[in-house]
């Protein structure tokens, strides 16, 4: 289901440079008139920020999309995959929650190249572990 929210193009084009490790991880949210997804932060790879300051960002009570840089060691080798989250806490709106589940498509098909999705209502579904055993899935 298509919810008519545009993607703005500063989401499009940051993702494109997250895609060439300038970023560590990005931030989106939908407008407050609900018409665009747009980008509300970018952290750069030199801000040496973690994982966990990554999961510190996740509003209690708001939707977001998010992607993350990821890098990872598997099989003897250094791994890094592009990461989209969907969070949709069990605290925000149920308006919100709506309307963000219904753009998901739109936001998706815009930023090609997305490795590997995860959902999250709680922190304990987008837990560090979590997400490097959904990497290690996919990884070859």
């Amino acid at each position: 289901m298509a919810s008519g929210v545009a993607v703005n193009a500063a989401v499009i084009e940051e993702y494109g440079n997250l895609k060439k490790n300038m970023y560590r991880y990005l931030i989106a949210r939908i407008s407050d008139d609900s018409k665009e997804v747009i980008l509300q932060k970018v952290v750069p790879l030199s801000d040496k920020k973690t994982y966990k300051d990554f999961l510190a960002e996740l509003p209690a009570d708001d939707c977001r999309y998010l992607v993350y840089n990821y890098e990872y060691d598997f099989d003897g080798g250094h791994r890094s995959k592009i990461v989209f989250f969907q969070w949709a806490p069990e605290n925000a709106k149920i308006k919100s929650k709506m309307l963000y589940a219904s753009t998901k498509d739109s936001i998706k098909k815009a930023l090609v190249g997305i490795q590997v999705e995860i959902q999250g209502t709680d922190k304990s579904e987008v837990e560090e572990q979590v997400l490097l055993e959904k990497c290690k899935s996919i990884s070859k």
